[in-house]
C-alpha cells in the first residue's frame, strides 16, 4: 500500500479531517492531473469535497484501445492500473473515514473506473463517468458485481472519435442490469471534452451528498436516455 500520494498526484479542496466527500478523478489517455484540474475541477462549486487526482505511470492507464480484445499484456497493464485505483481509494478513505467517496474520470479514466467499480461492487457514494466504456468485449468474461441502487452518472458524445456509441450505451446497459440508478446523458456533436453540462452534473452530485440528500431524482433502472 502506500504511504503517501505519489508526488504527481494533486491533491486539493477540503481538507482530510472536514471533508465529508471525498473525489477521486482520474484522466484519460496522454492526460495529466493538471489538465483534469483545469478542464472540470476548476469549474466546480463543492467546498466540502476533497479532490484527489492520481497520475498514470506512463502516457495511458494502459496501451490497448478499450472496444479491442484483450491480450495478456492489455490484462497486466489494466490490472496494475487498476491497482494504483485501489491504493489511491485506500489511503483517501483512511484519511477521511468519515467522508463519502465518488470516483469520477474522463474517457480512459471513466473506461477504467467502470471496470473497478464493476469488480469491486458498490460504496457509500457514487460515480461519475465522463465519456467511458467497458474495456475489452464480451467474449473477454468481463466481471460484474451486485451496484444495487448506486448512484451513477455517465454520459458521453453521439459521435465521440474514441468511445463508440454502441459501447458507452453497452456500458449504461450493464449497469442498469446491475442494478445501478443510472443517469446518462448524450451530446449531439460535442466533441471529445468534458462540457459545462457535465461539469455541473457531477457539482450537483458531490454537494448533494455533502448535504445528505440524495445525488439525483431519478427512477432505479429509469435513466437510460
Amino acid at each position: 500500500m502506500l504511504n503517501d500520494y505519489a508526488h504527481s498526484t494533486i491533491v486539493t479542496g477540503a481538507d482530510a479531517e472536514n471533508a465529508k466527500v471525498i473525489c477521486i478523478f482520474v484522466h484519460g489517455r496522454t492526460q495529466s492531473p493538471a489538465d483534469m484540474m483545469q478542464q472540470v475541477i476548476t469549474h466546480l462549486d463543492a467546498a466540502d469535497t476533497r479532490f484527489i487526482l492520481p497520475k498514470s505511470a506512463g502516457d495511458a492507464w494502459y496501451n490497448a484501445r478499450a472496444v479491442d480484445p484483450l491480450t495478456v499484456e492489455a490484462r497486466s497493464e489494466l490490472g496494475a492500473s487498476l491497482d494504483i485505483v485501489a491504493e489511491v481509494i485506500g489511503l483517501a478513505t483512511q484519511q477521511s473515514p468519515n467522508a463519502k467517496l465518488v470516483l469520477a474520470g474522463f474517457s480512459q479514466g471513466s473506461c477504467l473506473l467502470a471496470e473497478y467499480i464493476l469488480l469491486n461492487g458498490k460504496w457509500d457514494g457514487a460515480a461519475c463517468l465522463f465519456t467511458g466504456c467497458r474495456v475489452g468485449v464480451e467474449a473477454d468474461n468481463l466481471p460484474a458485481s451486485d451496484l444495487t441502487d448506486m448512484p451513477i452518472y455517465i454520459s458521453c458524445g453521439d459521435k465521440d472519435p474514441w468511445i463508440p456509441a454502441a459501447s458507452y450505451n453497452d456500458l449504461g446497459l450493464t449497469f442498469i442490469e446491475c442494478g445501478v440508478r443510472l443517469k446518462t446523458e448524450v451530446f449531439p456533436g460535442r466533441d471529445h471534452s468534458v462540457t459545462a453540462s457535465e461539469c455541473a452534473a457531477l457539482n450537483g452530485m458531490l454537494n448533494n451528498l455533502a448535504a445528505n440528500i440524495p445525488v439525483f431524482d431519478v427512477a432505479k433502472n429509469g435513466g437510460m436516455g
